[in-house]
């Protein structure tokens, strides 16, 4: 059994200790590097767990890239093997692991809150490198969500101690804690008054003061309750220092306060969205000009145009099987592929679409009058299918 030092002083950066074990790690057939697995009497380094990832470091001057444990020993995966019986000085990462402490403390407050308050049970914990995750398994609104945002920034702010210890059997008999799973064997308790008591191996902070800011940035449906995304420590500073800075950014834009950023915004698309609706409606009228420049009777007249949406493409070929006895309507470019209408109020444009979709490797269909679909060839191939059939038009 590996000594675990990090519960006993989750801020011990650095230890000594003895090699008892080093061999060299199994590796799958993808692997080129030689990796080799060491056991110590006693290690700093907190192995996966729990939701919360591996410590990183240095054994000896040698790279530690993962810690996993088995059978009550902890072994640490390194770049390069150390001989067994030697002693070895390590070194943990310490940014990432207080990153860590914050994380998994802020986790255990909101947690806590939410299971107390709400009745549900968390059945899910993962810290990534962008932000953690929480699963429950009752839905949550919006609003009670932020209200359990809201408690636990206060527990944040009391800046209460954080407990953790390994009770004897009757007093975890009478302790009415948070388990996420079955425990066989002894049982730590981590307990921050007023927010939660539970079952955990992680490590904490010791005050909640040292959390920091703690924001919950993502709320969906998962299996039959849901999940919550959460920025907590200097996750959430960083986050905030980048939104601020696009805050800053767009209102400069805009030339707006901060706090009316919503409203400039809101004006810009307005105004973009009236914009957008002239511009449509003098491409309609210019498209309606050209077509009163063809004949009525005309045997055959096909239009291409770029950038038209699917109302305009079928109310042009609506306007042109008026004029023509065959009318076609392309609307794309030879690198992006075409949308096509084929309309006529004299032809069979079902059968004749089934035979243009063939020779061009297209899809779409509909019934006579007027059929629909897209196409990927080119212009040229489009326009040299179409004079192969002209001469049959009425």
């Amino acid at each position: 059994m590996t000594e675990k030092l990090y519960e006993k002083d989750a801020y011990q950066v650095s230890f000594e200790a003895a090699v008892l074990q080093c061999r060299e790690k199994k590796r799958n057939q993808t692997d080129t590097e030689v990796l080799y697995e060491i056991e110590l009497d006693r290690t700093c380094f907190y192995p996966e767990g729990g939701g919360q990832p591996a410590d990183n470091g240095t054994l000896a001057d040698v790279e530690v890239l993962d810690v996993q444990e088995e059978d009550g020993i902890i072994w640490h995966t390194c770049t390069k093997p150390l001989k067994e019986g030697s002693m070895a000085k390590g070194s943990i990462d310490w940014k990432r692991r207080f990153t860590h402490m914050q994380q998994h403390t802020g986790e255990h407050i909101i947690s806590g809150i939410i299971c107390g308050k709400y009745g549900c049970h968390n059945i899910g914990f993962h810290m990534g490198k962008e932000a953690v995750t929480i699963d429950f398994d009752k839905l949550l609104s919006e609003e009670e969500v932020k209200t359990a945002e809201h408690l636990a920034n206060e527990k944040v702010m009391e800046n209460v101690e954080t407990k953790a210890w390994y009770p004897l059997d009757y007093e975890l008999c009478e302790l009415n804690y948070r388990s996420k799973k079955e425990i066989q064997g002894a049982v730590r308790i981590v307990e921050i008054p007023g927010a939660d008591i539970c079952a955990c191996c992680g490590t904490h902070v010791k005050r909640t003061g040292e959390v920091g800011p703690l924001k919950v940035t993502g709320l969906e449906h998962y299996k039959n309750g849901v999940r919550l995304t959460l920025l907590i420590g200097w996750q959430a500073l960083l986050d905030y220092e980048k939104k601020h800075e696009n805050i800053r950014r767009i209102c400069g834009l805009l030339s707006v306060k901060p706090e009316d950023c919503a409203q400039g915004v809101e004006r810009l698309l307005k105004t973009a969205e009236d914009w957008k609706g002239q511009a449509v409606a003098l491409r309609g009228e210019k498209l309606m000009r050209r077509v009163s420049e063809i004949a009525e009777g005309t045997p055959f007249c096909m239009m291409a145009e770029e950038g038209l949406n699917a109302v305009e493409v079928r109310r042009l070929a609506d306007a042109l099987m008026k004029k023509a006895d065959m009318a076609v309507v392309l609307n794309g470019s030879d690198s992006q592929g075409y949308q096509y209408v084929i309309a006529s109020l004299k032809e069979d444009v079902t059968a004749f679409g089934k035979e243009f979709n063939r020779a061009l490797n297209g899809k779409g269909g509909g019934k006579n009058p007027m059929i629909q679909g897209a196409v990927s060839a080119t212009m040229e191939e489009i326009t040299r299918f179409f004079k192969t059939k002209e001469r049959n038009f009425s």
